[in-house]
């Protein structure tokens, strides 16, 4: 198991300078960078809609001369000094070369539109994604393990079929479209407000103590979770109940019932291991999916400032520094939850010996 995990965190390095090396090239075609943003906004063009898009009329359009229209009439100093500011005065392969030079210590740099660094907005923000993506896994698996066990055990039963019916409408509903339908009800909407709108903590809760804290920041975290659990806990209900399902059909089980064991143990005692192999070992990839994809629009619904949120927000403002270091960030993450994944199949079956593969 040591060389295979020696492999595989070596196998890391080369897969992660592959995803920048790409990214950071198709950056280089994206119109609408920081230096024509300030560009835009020395000229008076830097209204909101260029800067939501990174984009203006005057100066996303290329020159015949290979410069921008609304670079004419500045200084080129000036447009030298913005050049040097944002780090575009060096050629696209020094830049990338410097770029990783400096992550491999986890330094990205300072933002371009925010007077921070990088790994500080990267520190603020993580608790929030994190939280969020924990919650709603450990959720997620506490409602789907069982249910599919008990979907599997009465196949074809009533249960089973309207069980199955309300999965089906919960994975038909996307997440950020059913935390809309949650503020319009229980967040003062349009009905009640049981559950505070934004936030995840409430005004003046730094001088309360402890446990009113924890019981505060749980209150804020009902709705977020419940959203990104009604669409994450259908696939993996379904995926228990078809390995529970396979293993129930096997010579072993029915072997293990005619000696006469119970069927508790026949389930739980022989039928367990096996069939949550893949369910369990699923649990680090589980959570990178809601951490990093699905939370993304749920943060925007309930203002939660998160990494997600953070992301989305520098891409659309061509933040360059913080794009990458949330890039890097989450593919490291991914990464190594991916080597934790395969740990995780050693740890629930110990016949699994990945050492053997060539």
């Amino acid at each position: 198991m040591g060389a295979y995990l020696l492999r595989r965190l070596l196998l890391v390095i080369p897969t992660l300078i592959g995803i920048i090396a790409i990214n950071f090239a198709v950056v280089q075609f994206a119109p609408g960078g920081p230096v024509e943003q300030m560009i835009a906004e020395l000229r008076g063009k830097g209204d909101t809609s260029s800067r939501l898009t990174g984009q203006s009329q005057e100066a996303s359009t290329p020159t015949q001369a290979g410069g921008y229209r609304g670079a004419r009439g500045l200084d080129p100093a000036l447009l030298a000094d913005i050049n040097k500011m944002f780090g575009f005065d060096k050629p696209p392969l020094t830049r990338f070369f410097d770029m990783l030079r400096h992550y491999a210590t986890f330094d990205f740099g300072r933002s371009f539109f925010r007077d921070q660094t990088v790994i500080r907005l990267i520190g603020e923000k993580m608790p929030v994604s994190i939280s969020l993506g924990l919650w709603s896994t450990l959720l997620v698996y506490l409602v789907s393990i069982p249910l599919g066990i008990a979907k599997a055990v009465r196949d074809g039963s009533r249960f089973d079929l309207v069980s199955s019916g309300i999965i089906l409408v919960g994975y038909a509903i996307p997440g950020f479209l059913f935390a809309i339908l949650l503020v319009m009800l229980f967040a003062g909407g349009s009905f009640v407000q049981w559950f505070p709108l934004r936030g995840l903590t409430s005004a003046g809760s730094e001088s309360w103590s402890f446990p009113a804290r924890a019981g505060d920041y749980l209150y804020h975290m009902v709705l977020p979770t419940i959203a990104l659990v009604v669409g994450g806990f259908a696939s993996l209900t379904m995926l228990t109940k078809n390995s529970f399902l396979e293993e129930i059909r096997k010579q072993y089980v029915t072997t293990a019932r005619a000696k006469g064991a119970p069927e508790n143990r026949v389930l739980y005692g022989h039928v367990f291991r096996n069939a949550m192999l893949l369910v369990v070992a699923g649990f680090p990839a589980a959570f990178i999916s809601l951490l990093f994809s699905s939370a993304l629009l749920v943060e925007i619904v309930f203002s939660l400032d998160g990494l997600g949120l953070l992301g989305f927000e520098s891409a659309l403002r061509r933040d360059y520094p913080v794009m990458f270091g949330t890039l890097y960030i989450f593919t490291l993450l991914g990464l190594v939850m991916q080597i934790v994944g395969d740990m995780m199949y050693t740890l629930v079956d110990p016949r699994i010996d990945f050492e053997s593969r060539g």
